[in-house]
């Protein structure tokens, strides 16, 4: 098959197009929302939708969440490592969970390597959490 040069491009960008969407994958845009900028090893809450806003990371449990994120995150990333044996689910408590304290309802949990750019029922209500071997704490 003898095709000029950008025959050729478009057939191979048509053929990789394919072959993309086949394989259950999408090609980005610029409107495409952007990853969580999130340390590896560490779970992530902003204060803004979209982890946009101030940013806190941990990379452990914290029981008793600092006053600049507490009861204002609106999105969260969990950037963890796992293995086996890892705990690398985070559960977020609507409550500081300090000594015999309860910490509360659930009102988010991330599975490793899980990104919420905003959630409606855990936004703005967040004030501890923890690393747990799954979301059933």
């Amino acid at each position: 098959m003898n095709m000029t040069p950008n025959k050729t491009v478009k057939h191979t960008l048509t053929l990789l197009t394919a072959l993309l969407l086949a394989t259950g994958g999408s090609l980005a845009t610029a409107g495409s929302a952007t990853a969580a900028d999130c340390p590896s090893g560490e779970f992530c809450a902003w204060t803004d939708a979209g982890f946009r806003g101030q940013r806190a990371n941990w990379s452990g449990d914290d029981a008793w969440w600092e006053s600049n994120i507490a009861d204002l995150d609106s999105s969260w990333a969990n950037h963890g490592l796992s293995g086996p044996g890892v705990k690398d689910h985070v559960i977020v408590y609507e409550y500081a969970n300090s000594g015999p304290i309860d910490p509360g309802d659930m009102t988010i949990c991330l599975r490793p390597g899980e990104e919420v750019d905003y959630n409606a029922v855990a936004n703005d209500d967040g004030d501890s959490h923890e690393w747990a071997s799954s979301c059933d704490g």
